[in-house]
Protein backbone atom coordinates (compact mmCIF):
# COMPACT_ATOMS: atom_id res chain seq x y z
CA UNK A 1 0.00 0.00 0.00
CA UNK A 2 1.26 3.27 -1.14
CA UNK A 3 2.82 5.73 1.70
CA UNK A 4 2.87 9.61 -0.16
CA UNK A 5 3.85 12.79 1.48
CA UNK A 6 1.92 15.77 -0.23
CA UNK A 7 4.10 19.25 0.03
CA UNK A 8 4.36 22.81 -1.39
CA UNK A 9 4.19 26.36 -0.80
CA UNK A 10 0.97 27.48 1.22
CA UNK A 11 -1.66 27.51 -0.84
CA UNK A 12 -0.52 25.94 -3.91
CA UNK A 13 -3.42 23.21 -3.51
CA UNK A 14 -1.87 20.32 -1.36
CA UNK A 15 -4.97 19.71 0.36
CA UNK A 16 -7.27 19.35 -2.41
CA UNK A 17 -4.38 16.64 -4.07
CA UNK A 18 -4.73 15.20 -0.98
CA UNK A 19 -8.54 14.95 -0.74
CA UNK A 20 -8.60 13.80 -4.52
CA UNK A 21 -6.18 11.32 -4.34
CA UNK A 22 -7.82 10.24 -0.87
CA UNK A 23 -11.06 9.41 -2.61
CA UNK A 24 -9.76 7.94 -5.44
CA UNK A 25 -8.03 5.06 -3.64
CA UNK A 26 -10.87 4.47 -1.35
CA UNK A 27 -12.50 4.04 -4.27
CA UNK A 28 -10.56 1.37 -5.39
CA UNK A 29 -10.87 -0.62 -2.26
CA UNK A 30 -7.78 0.03 -0.50
CA UNK A 31 -8.08 1.54 3.42
CA UNK A 32 -6.73 5.14 3.31
CA UNK A 33 -5.86 6.98 6.33
CA UNK A 34 -5.49 10.81 5.19
CA UNK A 35 -3.52 12.96 7.65
CA UNK A 36 -3.77 16.44 8.04
CA UNK A 37 -0.28 17.44 8.71
CA UNK A 38 -0.14 21.18 7.91
CA UNK A 39 -1.11 23.88 10.41
CA UNK A 40 -4.00 25.30 8.53
CA UNK A 41 -5.47 22.55 9.08
CA UNK A 42 -8.06 22.51 6.09
CA UNK A 43 -8.08 18.57 5.11
CA UNK A 44 -11.63 17.83 6.49
CA UNK A 45 -13.34 21.16 4.85
CA UNK A 46 -12.07 19.71 1.49
CA UNK A 47 -14.12 16.15 2.30
CA UNK A 48 -16.76 18.43 3.03
CA UNK A 49 -17.18 17.55 6.33
CA UNK A 50 -19.32 20.14 8.38
CA UNK A 51 -18.18 22.45 10.50
CA UNK A 52 -19.43 20.79 13.57
CA UNK A 53 -17.72 17.11 12.36
CA UNK A 54 -15.03 19.30 11.31
CA UNK A 55 -14.51 20.23 15.04
CA UNK A 56 -14.46 16.33 16.38
CA UNK A 57 -11.43 16.35 14.26
CA UNK A 58 -9.14 17.69 17.23
CA UNK A 59 -5.23 18.00 16.53
CA UNK A 60 -3.47 15.19 18.50
CA UNK A 61 -0.74 17.71 19.43
CA UNK A 62 -3.46 19.45 21.47
CA UNK A 63 -4.80 16.39 23.46
CA UNK A 64 -3.22 17.14 27.02
CA UNK A 65 -4.33 14.43 29.01
CA UNK A 66 -3.17 11.97 26.12
CA UNK A 67 0.22 13.57 25.71
CA UNK A 68 0.56 12.90 29.51
CA UNK A 69 -0.70 9.62 29.48
CA UNK A 70 1.28 8.51 26.21
CA UNK A 71 4.91 10.56 27.06
CA UNK A 72 4.53 11.00 31.75
CA UNK A 73 5.39 14.71 30.59
CA UNK A 74 2.84 17.75 30.91
CA UNK A 75 2.33 19.67 27.13
CA UNK A 76 4.83 22.62 26.93
CA UNK A 77 7.75 20.99 28.56
CA UNK A 78 11.11 21.40 27.59
CA UNK A 79 14.24 19.65 28.04
CA UNK A 80 12.52 17.08 31.19
CA UNK A 81 12.18 13.59 31.14
CA UNK A 82 9.50 12.09 28.93
CA UNK A 83 9.09 8.94 26.62
CA UNK A 84 10.94 9.48 23.23
CA UNK A 85 8.67 5.89 21.85
CA UNK A 86 5.65 6.19 23.56
CA UNK A 87 2.56 4.18 22.12
CA UNK A 88 0.58 5.37 19.18
CA UNK A 89 -0.63 2.41 17.74
CA UNK A 90 -4.34 2.69 18.87
CA UNK A 91 -4.35 6.73 18.03
CA UNK A 92 -5.10 6.24 14.57
CA UNK A 93 -8.81 4.17 15.18
CA UNK A 94 -9.43 6.23 18.54
CA UNK A 95 -9.18 9.88 17.35
CA UNK A 96 -9.81 9.53 13.82
CA UNK A 97 -13.24 10.33 11.83
CA UNK A 98 -14.15 7.84 9.16
CA UNK A 99 -15.78 10.10 6.02
CA UNK A 100 -16.10 9.00 2.25
CA UNK A 101 -14.38 5.64 3.19
CA UNK A 102 -11.31 7.40 3.84
CA UNK A 103 -9.99 7.56 7.81
CA UNK A 104 -9.20 11.18 8.35
CA UNK A 105 -6.74 12.41 11.17
CA UNK A 106 -5.29 15.70 12.50
CA UNK A 107 -1.77 15.71 13.79
CA UNK A 108 -1.55 19.27 14.42
CA UNK A 109 1.24 21.64 15.59
CA UNK A 110 3.88 22.30 18.24
CA UNK A 111 3.04 25.70 19.68
CA UNK A 112 6.08 27.72 20.57
CA UNK A 113 8.56 25.67 19.99
CA UNK A 114 8.62 24.45 16.69
CA UNK A 115 8.66 21.05 15.03
CA UNK A 116 11.96 20.27 15.68
CA UNK A 117 11.31 20.92 19.60
CA UNK A 118 12.88 18.61 22.18
CA UNK A 119 9.33 18.51 23.66
CA UNK A 120 6.49 15.61 24.94
CA UNK A 121 3.99 16.91 22.07
CA UNK A 122 6.42 16.32 19.62
CA UNK A 123 7.74 12.89 20.25
CA UNK A 124 4.05 11.31 20.31
CA UNK A 125 4.02 12.98 16.63
CA UNK A 126 7.29 11.96 15.41
CA UNK A 127 6.19 8.14 16.69
CA UNK A 128 2.45 8.30 15.14
CA UNK A 129 3.76 9.58 12.00
CA UNK A 130 6.70 6.69 12.32
CA UNK A 131 4.21 3.86 13.03
CA UNK A 132 1.55 4.41 10.66
CA UNK A 133 4.45 5.03 7.66
CA UNK A 134 5.65 1.82 8.74
CA UNK A 135 2.19 -0.07 8.48
CA UNK A 136 2.06 -2.26 5.42
CA UNK A 137 -1.84 -2.52 5.39
CA UNK A 138 -2.70 0.48 5.11
CA UNK A 139 -2.81 3.64 2.26
CA UNK A 140 -1.31 6.79 3.82
CA UNK A 141 -1.41 10.42 2.44
CA UNK A 142 0.21 13.22 4.37
CA UNK A 143 -0.87 16.46 3.71
CA UNK A 144 2.43 18.39 5.36
CA UNK A 145 3.04 21.53 5.41
CA UNK A 146 6.02 23.09 3.38
CA UNK A 147 8.76 21.57 4.72
CA UNK A 148 9.70 17.98 5.77
CA UNK A 149 9.83 18.72 9.73
CA UNK A 150 7.29 15.43 9.83
CA UNK A 151 10.03 13.15 8.62
CA UNK A 152 13.13 12.07 9.79
CA UNK A 153 16.08 9.93 8.44
CA UNK A 154 14.31 6.96 10.01
CA UNK A 155 10.97 7.32 8.16
CA UNK A 156 12.03 8.79 4.94
CA UNK A 157 12.85 5.50 3.14
CA UNK A 158 9.46 4.49 3.74
CA UNK A 159 7.79 7.30 1.85
CA UNK A 160 6.65 5.86 -1.61
CA UNK A 161 6.26 9.29 -2.64
CA UNK A 162 7.39 12.55 -2.19
CA UNK A 163 4.92 14.81 -3.86
CA UNK A 164 5.95 19.01 -4.22
CA UNK A 165 2.60 20.37 -5.73
CA UNK A 166 3.42 24.09 -7.29
CA UNK A 167 1.15 26.95 -9.12
CA UNK A 168 3.12 27.88 -12.91
CA UNK A 169 5.09 30.78 -11.13
CA UNK A 170 9.09 31.65 -10.12
CA UNK A 171 7.96 32.23 -6.25
CA UNK A 172 6.25 28.35 -5.91
CA UNK A 173 8.86 26.62 -7.82
CA UNK A 174 11.22 28.42 -5.42
CA UNK A 175 9.63 26.89 -3.00
CA UNK A 176 9.66 23.35 -4.33
CA UNK A 177 13.69 23.29 -4.42
CA UNK A 178 13.99 24.17 -1.08
CA UNK A 179 11.76 21.01 -0.21
CA UNK A 180 13.38 19.20 -2.46
CA UNK A 181 16.99 20.23 -1.26
CA UNK A 182 15.50 19.65 2.85
CA UNK A 183 14.05 16.15 1.36
CA UNK A 184 17.38 15.27 0.10
CA UNK A 185 18.88 15.82 3.59
CA UNK A 186 17.20 12.88 5.01
CA UNK A 187 17.50 10.51 2.28
CA UNK A 188 13.83 10.75 -0.11
CA UNK A 189 14.49 9.32 -3.07
CA UNK A 190 10.96 9.53 -4.98
CA UNK A 191 10.57 13.04 -5.51
CA UNK A 192 7.75 14.57 -8.05
CA UNK A 193 6.06 17.57 -8.91
CA UNK A 194 2.31 17.88 -9.44
CA UNK A 195 1.54 21.33 -10.88
CA UNK A 196 -2.44 23.20 -10.07
CA UNK A 197 -4.47 25.80 -11.25
CA UNK A 198 -2.70 25.34 -14.98
CA UNK A 199 -4.25 27.04 -17.86
CA UNK A 200 -3.59 24.63 -20.04
CA UNK A 201 -0.26 23.43 -21.89
CA UNK A 202 2.02 26.48 -21.62
CA UNK A 203 1.81 26.42 -17.89
CA UNK A 204 2.78 22.74 -17.71
CA UNK A 205 5.93 23.45 -20.20
CA UNK A 206 6.74 26.73 -18.01
CA UNK A 207 6.60 24.20 -15.02
CA UNK A 208 8.83 21.52 -16.46
CA UNK A 209 11.41 24.23 -17.80
CA UNK A 210 11.79 25.09 -13.95
CA UNK A 211 11.49 21.79 -12.39
CA UNK A 212 15.50 21.36 -12.33
CA UNK A 213 14.98 18.03 -13.38
CA UNK A 214 12.00 16.58 -11.17
CA UNK A 215 9.67 15.25 -13.18
CA UNK A 216 6.26 16.54 -13.69
CA UNK A 217 3.45 13.66 -13.35
CA UNK A 218 0.00 15.83 -14.03
CA UNK A 219 -1.33 18.19 -13.66
CA UNK A 220 -4.62 19.92 -11.97
CA UNK A 221 -6.22 22.67 -14.49
CA UNK A 222 -7.56 26.12 -12.66
CA UNK A 223 -11.24 24.99 -11.78
CA UNK A 224 -13.79 27.78 -10.89
CA UNK A 225 -15.64 24.53 -9.28
CA UNK A 226 -13.06 24.39 -6.88
CA UNK A 227 -13.64 27.91 -5.53
CA UNK A 228 -17.33 27.46 -5.46
CA UNK A 229 -16.70 23.39 -3.19
CA UNK A 230 -14.90 25.56 -1.24
CA UNK A 231 -17.04 28.38 -0.57
CA UNK A 232 -20.42 25.84 -0.26
CA UNK A 233 -18.67 23.50 1.83
CA UNK A 234 -18.71 20.53 -0.46
CA UNK A 235 -16.03 17.84 -1.23
CA UNK A 236 -13.32 19.09 -4.12
CA UNK A 237 -14.35 15.88 -5.68
CA UNK A 238 -17.77 15.82 -5.81
CA UNK A 239 -18.23 19.28 -7.70
CA UNK A 240 -15.12 19.16 -9.60
CA UNK A 241 -14.75 15.83 -12.15
CA UNK A 242 -12.07 17.71 -14.31
CA UNK A 243 -9.86 17.56 -11.17
CA UNK A 244 -10.85 14.33 -9.91
CA UNK A 245 -10.09 12.97 -13.51
CA UNK A 246 -7.16 14.47 -13.72
CA UNK A 247 -5.83 13.15 -10.10
CA UNK A 248 -6.65 9.64 -11.71
CA UNK A 249 -3.82 10.33 -14.03
CA UNK A 250 -1.77 11.45 -11.09
CA UNK A 251 -2.57 8.66 -9.04
CA UNK A 252 -1.81 6.20 -11.92
CA UNK A 253 1.79 7.80 -12.31
CA UNK A 254 2.64 7.09 -8.17
CA UNK A 255 4.22 4.28 -7.51
CA UNK A 256 1.47 1.50 -6.51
Amino acid sequence: MPKIAITGKGGVGKTTLTALLSFIYAGLGQDVIAIDADPAGNLGLAFGLTAALDAELKPIAEMEALIYERTGAQPGTVGGWFRLNPKVDDIPESFSITHRGVRLLRLGTVRGGGAGCLCPENALLKALVTHLLLRRDQTLILDMEAGVEHLGRGTAGSVDAFVIVVEPGLRSLGTAEQIRYLASEIGVKNLYLVANKTRGLQDEEFVRAHAGGLPLIGSLPFSPAAIMADQDGVAVFDLAPELLAAAERIASALPA
